[in-house]
């Protein structure tokens, strides 16, 4: 109600200074100020104690962990001859021929119709009898 008589009494004054031209313009600006003015937002509602017992529980224990799968346990025999070497050992045992301590790549290629086990280790290469 304020802000309308100070916009009505800043028109007449404009009227009486300026020129017919200038008329609209003074109205125009006389009425900025009424725009600027931004309406307040309502505040929040406040949570009533219903609210809150409806409200889902906190978890306080730690969600159960995923079990992982349990590993399949696979060996594989190498029978010959009445000799059974499991493929562990004969990669244990090329390793130690190869003299090589922590060996980045490992290939070992059996071969029982010439009773032999070939193997590549790091660029290293040789064989040794399976029996």
């Amino acid at each position: 109600m304020a802000d309308e008589k100070i916009v009505k009494a800043a028109e007449k004054a404009a009227e009486v200074k300026a020129p017919a031209a200038e008329k609209k313009t003074a109205t125009k600006k006389a009425a900025a100020p009424k725009k600027a003015a931004a309406p307040k937002k309502a505040a929040a509602p406040k949570k009533t104690a219903a609210a809150k017992k409806t409200a889902a529980p906190k978890k306080t224990a730690a969600a159960p962990k995923k079990t992982a799968a349990k590993k399949t346990v696979a060996t594989v025999y190498v029978q010959y001859l009445g000799a059974e070497l499991t493929t562990d050992e004969i990669i244990a045992k090329a390793i130690d021929n190869a003299g090589v301590k922590s060996p980045k790549t490992v290939n070992v290629y059996v071969k029982p119709e010439e009773n032999k086990v070939y193997y590549v280790i790091d660029g290293n290469e040789g064989s040794f009898f399976l029996v």
